[in-house]
């Protein structure tokens, strides 16, 4: 590429105006673009990118196609040619191997120039493809979860970036997978395949195909996935309804694709010739079941690839190698190893799906039998009662359950210090029982117990007998972990918000919200909840103000009696009989201590 690329500046500039924003962006396009677009090949930027994608694009020859002036000045210095217009001020004549429009064909598309609509620009962009080539499409769900969740209307936008405003009721654009199939066919291209973008459509961290979201609706991976991209994508954003629990409830029913708050389609045209579908090797590169960004400070790309044995992980690109200790440093109690997740993922179900579905159901014989397989594994786990590596900080939300086989579904977490096996197991029972509190979720337990005395019960129908300094050991291993992600995070929120990520791990009650989540929804659970705590305190106190109230009636009622029992003559006659019968009988004790003193005396003056 060249340092200095002049803007070309055909006509229809939008000469103040820059898409680019200051979300996340789709690091894991950065990978697919790379698996996708081989060296030498001639691709087209339709809109703003990622500058990641940039960085996967370092043997091609790049153009630039964007609407506004500033965003094309600052790419000039990136790629060999940029060109400042909308989809008319693109020459008719060529034509690229790739063209990626990664921020959709809204951001392609100025208001300077002729205005093409959805299918123009779709029109346009796919005329630019060579055949053999491949078109990257991404398209917002106008029903994805992030629409759901929001607590403003998609129509109520005023600021600068939504001036144009995308909903159902533009019937000018697709709304969803088939109707986007449909609109490329009629240009010529083929689907090869289709993703489904999570957590927001302008962070974009999981890719998951849309095809094996459909097919493996209880997959452990996928579940854990959604939950992660969804819990860390809307951290410290205010939504109705937690996004997480709605995109796994949405995976079990099968629609977690149809959720999805943005598609990327991967569509290609047909080779003409037999030279033409050899020059490229795209169209013939498998697609990965899934490509995710893992959320710490060094962006690290994962894919999930199909295999003669079934999935396995892959990380593209070059794997940094983690540098050994000196054998007298200090060492965390966690870190991050940079060559995992590696190997095949494990297959099955989560078991912090299974273990909720057996609260929610109240089914302890389903919950004593997968807490004691467990806790057995745990043990087994062990060389002489501790536990190291991946095993020791996995809980139940990164454990699969195939029958009887329990699995580390993503071991990049290691402890490199022994932890006793008590510990490990009441550190991963003490953070779902926080969820199974803080989350509202019916149990077949007490509501009056807090996180800690939760955790015990748990302890107890896995098998184990915990005791306080067992419990008081397993959270200071929590607060040490979690400080050490939340360092390693680049989205730590929760220790800006103060507090630290360990403060109240020991005073998590069912009144709680739950942590790091700002939901209309879970806020207004956690207040029934104080609503119905604080009831059950006023029943209590109001039962005990009536019976210290009964108890005063009663005293005052003896005593009246007895005042008025002491004015009465008989009550004074007897007074007057009972006293010299008091004094003869102080009169008879004082006689009898003085005999009892007279014979002590004798018999000491015989010996």
């Amino acid at each position: 590429m060249t340092t200095e690329t002049a803007v070309t500046l055909p006509g229809g500039e939008m000469l103040t105006w820059s898409d680019q924003r200051a979300d996340a962006g789709n690091p894991p396009l950065a990978a697919l673009v790379a698996r996708l677009v081989p060296p030498g090949a001639d691709v087209l930027l339709a809109g703003p990118v990622d500058p990641a994608v940039l960085d996967a694009l370092g043997g091609a020859r790049v153009t630039g196609l964007l609407r506004g002036y500033p965003d094309a000045a600052v790419l000039a210095g990136r790629v060999d040619r940029v060109v400042a217009a909308g989809a008319t001020g693109l020459p008719a004549d060529e034509v690229y191997d790739v063209v990626i429009a990664a921020a959709g064909l809204d951001a392609v598309e100025s208001v300077e120039g002729p205005r093409l609509g959805w299918d123009g620009v779709l029109g346009r962009l796919a005329a630019a493809v060579r055949p053999g080539g491949v078109l990257l499409l991404r398209l917002d769900n106008p029903l994805g979860v992030h629409r759901l969740v929001a607590t403003s209307g998609w129509y109520v936008g005023r600021d600068d970036a939504e001036w144009t405003v995308g909903g159902v009721l533009d019937t000018g654009r697709p709304a969803n997978l088939d109707q986007l199939r449909l609109r490329l066919d009629a240009v010529g291209l083929r689907v090869a395949g289709s993703y489904a973008g999570y957590p927001r459509p302008a962070s974009t961290t999981a890719l998951l195909a849309t095809d094996e979201l459909a097919r493996r609706t209880t997959s452990g991976l996928f579940e854990a996935v959604l939950q992660e991209s969804c819990t860390h994508g809307y951290a410290g954003r205010l939504v109705l309804a937690d996004p997480a629990r709605l995109a796994v409830d949405a995976l079990y029913a099968g629609r977690a694709g149809d959720l999805a708050p943005s598609w990327l389609a991967v569509a290609h045209r047909p080779p003409a010739f037999d030279d033409e579908c050899d020059r490229l090797t795209a169209t013939r590169t498998p697609l990965p079941a899934a490509v995710l960004s893992t959320g710490d400070r060094a962006a690290r790309i994962v894919e999930v690839v199909d295999g003669p044995h079934g999935w396995h992980w892959h990380r593209p690109g070059p794997v940094a190698v983690a540098a050994t200790p000196a054998p007298y440093a200090s060492r965390e109690i966690a870190r991050l190893d940079p060559a995992a997740p590696d190997g095949p993922v494990p297959d099955g179900r989560l078991l912090h799906s299974l273990l909720l579905d057996g609260c929610l159901r109240r089914d302890t014989a389903l919950l004593r039998r997968l807490l004691r397989g467990y806790a057995d594994w745990l043990t087994n786990q062990a060389g002489t009662d501790r536990l190291t590596g991946a095993v020791a900080l996995a809980g139940v939300d990164n454990l699969v359950v195939a029958g009887d086989r329990f699995a580390v579904l993503d071991p990049s977490w290691r402890a490199d210090e022994p932890l006793p096996v008590d510990v490990v197991l009441a550190r991963a029972l003490w953070r779902f029982a926080t969820e199974l509190l803080t989350g509202g979720y019916a149990h077949p337990w007490t509501s009056t117990l807090d996180a800690v005395g939760l955790t015990v019960v748990l302890g107890g129908v896995a098998g184990r007998d915990f005791d306080r300094a067992v419990v008081d050991a397993a959270l200071d291993v929590e607060a040490a972990v979690r400080r050490i992600r939340e360092a390693e995070h680049r989205d730590s929120r929760d220790a800006e918000r103060g507090g630290g990520p360990e403060a109240g791990l020991r005073t998590v009650t069912s009144t709680d919200p739950p942590p790091g989540r700002h939901s209309y929804q879970q806020l207004r659970d956690a207040w029934l909840r104080q609503r119905d705590e604080n009831t059950r305190l006023a029943a209590a106190l109001k039962w005990t103000e009536d019976l210290l109230a009964s108890r005063e009636k009663a005293l005052r009622r003896a005593e009246a009696k007895l005042d008025l029992l002491s004015g009465t003559v008989s009550y004074q006659l007897a007074r007057l009989a009972i006293t010299p019968a008091r004094i003869a009988r102080r009169g008879a004790r004082a006689a009898k201590r003085r005999a009892r003193a007279a014979i002590t005396r004798k018999d000491g003056n015989r010996e």
